[in-house]
């Protein structure tokens, strides 16, 4: 058996894909983490399915982070950081966003959490999180220009 293959019978890749064919784009294992990538468009389907599941019960977000892939496109992953405290499980759901629309479904409905951690992306990196209650920056004043974690950012500000 191949290493997809095993994959495949992971408990979580394996219940997801018998939720909805659709939920995983691809799943890898790097020491020993688990993650799986999420089209986009169903990122708050997955989420909510993630923490309800009697099974899985991932109810903690402990944190979500961004990474700019400039010049790849997709531009963007999103890193959401899940834990299930009944199942002592990790998991890592990875979301690629495009830089001609950096915009994904807000998850402060699922995990409140998620509310300073989306801001804070947004502020940093200028990715937008539909459904978000207050987005808006968190870090950087108000009328900061651009977004100092974008690799494209002047690293001495715009002139």
């Amino acid at each position: 058996m191949t290493a997809i293959q095993d994959l495949e019978q992971n408990p979580i890749v394996r219940k997801l894909r018998e939720w909805s064919a659709q939920a995983v784009a691809e799943a890898t294992v790097f020491r020993g983490e688990l993650t799986v990538v999420v089209p986009r468009e169903r990122l708050r389907h997955v989420a909510e399915f993630l923490r309800g599941d009697p099974e899985l019960q991932f109810t903690l977000l402990a944190d979500i982070t961004a990474t700019d892939r400039f010049p790849l496109e997709p531009r963007f992953e999103l890193n959401y950081h899940l834990v299930s405290l009944a199942g002592h499980e990790r998991l890592r759901v990875k979301v690629r966003v495009a830089a001609s629309e950096p915009v994904a479904d807000s998850v402060t409905t699922v995990w409140p959490t998620a509310d300073w951690h989306e801001r804070e992306i947004f502020d940093l990196f200028g990715v937008r999180f539909e459904g978000h209650p207050d987005l808006r920056r968190i870090l950087m004043p108000e009328d900061w220009e651009g977004h100092p974690l974008r690799k494209d950012y002047p690293t001495e500000g715009f002139l």
